[in-house]
């Protein structure tokens, strides 16, 4: 791996803004996404503010944590705490005394339903903040293909060679399905979770279908639902809520399947390489997903959605902000052009304004409230 440093300067002004607001904050993302070496930033691994619980030093310092942790003062970290979910109670005591001589930042690979008691718990105490890998506002425009190829996991982005990135996204993978996923209490069996997996890397892009997934698994719809919910909650798949009010036109009210990351995508369909990639059959969906994820990172909207109706027309994102309804169209070509879909879309959905997101290199408009964009000249102006 190469020893390289990105500033992840957007991500840590996140932190600090949180910081001065409340007595708890958590930083949730998929493991190995960087939230330690962000949070290392703020306190050092050595110091006794600071506690690993894949550390077994740490453990045992937190066997008795009303000891450990009542006397910290200043900022307090707390590394892969859905493995003491016990904590969130003594957290709440800590958060609320006056004067408060310590806050706490928590550090979790879970989503805060998998961890449903930190959010009854710390109910008006705890603020989170979403972490994924690196953006690509954090490496440049001229990182593009390789952040797109290779996802922003910041050991496979910073391999030193393809092979290198490949191989650490398929251990990955190995070790969420067989080691992270089981120590949430979760009891379904590695192999049916992969088989479920790759089904999902081949839905990339797509409009859930439980009943197709359950036939393929043998399971019952339900059953399928826990696991999409399950992989949702570890940040690894995306549901996108469909956006439907009554106009008078049939529209699609199921959620669209993402694997979050592009460069897990890859690894699952097996992609080594940029011309694997051109020449793969969901190259237009993996460059759809990467910019929706760019886009969102960026933006932080209120509310996100896709749009589509039975006749054909759709909207890759509808994003409510600041009381504005704007329009996102993800194109992979070499200069996007106007069609009817979008025209709908800003008729039917009341747009303020559309953007069309493309892998080129100039901004230009298409009509009034239409504007093509690069993704990266997008996501820095955000």
């Amino acid at each position: 791996m190469m020893a390289v440093m990105i500033d992840r300067k957007i991500d840590i002004q996140l932190v600090r803004a949180a910081l001065r607001r409340s007595r708890v904050v958590a930083l949730l993302g998929p493991r190995q996404c960087g939230k330690t070496t962000l949070a290392r930033r703020f306190v050092a691994p050595d110091s006794l503010n600071y506690f690993d619980l894949e550390d077994p030093l740490s453990l045992a310092r937190l066997d008795e944590p009303d000891i450990a942790l009542r006397p910290r003062k200043g900022l307090v970290v707390i590394d892969e705490v859905q493995r003491k979910p016990e904590i969130f109670r003594l957290l709440r005591v800590l958060a609320d005394r006056r004067p408060l001589p310590a806050r706490f930042l928590i550090l979790g690979s879970a989503s805060p339903e998998l961890l449903r008691q930190s959010s009854e718990t710390l109910a008006g105490r705890l603020e989170t903040i979403p972490l994924d890998g690196f953006r690509l506002a954090d490496l440049g425009a001229s990182a593009r293909e390789k952040h797109w190829r290779r996802g922003g996991f910041p050991r496979s982005f910073t391999a030193h060679r393809e092979e290198d990135s490949l191989i650490w996204r398929k251990q990955f993978l190995d070790t969420l399905l067989e080691r992270d996923i089981p120590q949430l209490g979760v009891t379904i069996p590695a192999a049916v979770l992969r088989r479920f997996w790759n089904m999902l890397a081949h839905y990339h892009g797509q409009v859930w279908n439980a009943a197709e997934f359950a036939r393929a698994l043998a399971v019952s719809e339900p059953t399928v639902r826990r696991y999409l919910d399950l992989m949702s909650g570890v940040f690894m798949v995306r549901l996108l809520t469909p956006w439907f009010e009554n106009i008078a036109k049939r529209q699609v009210k199921a959620p669209k399947v993402y694997v979050r990351d592009t460069g897990l995508l890859h690894a699952l369909l097996n992609i080594a390489s940029q011309r694997d990639l051109e020449n793969h059959p969901k190259v237009g969906a993996s460059w759809e997903g990467y910019a929706i994820e760019e886009v969102l990172k960026a933006l932080k909207p209120r509310e996100a959605h896709f749009w589509a109706t039975h006749n054909g027309a759709e909207l890759d994102l509808l994003l409510l902000q600041g009381g504005l309804r704007i329009g996102v169209e993800c194109k992979r070509m070499d200069a996007p052009v106007l069609t009817p879909s979008m025209r709908m879309a800003i008729a039917d959905l009341k747009l303020d304004e559309l953007h069309v997101i493309y892998p080129g290199e100039r901004s230009y408009a298409l009509a009034d409230k239409v504007k093509v964009t690069p993704l990266a000249d997008f996501v820095n102006a955000a």
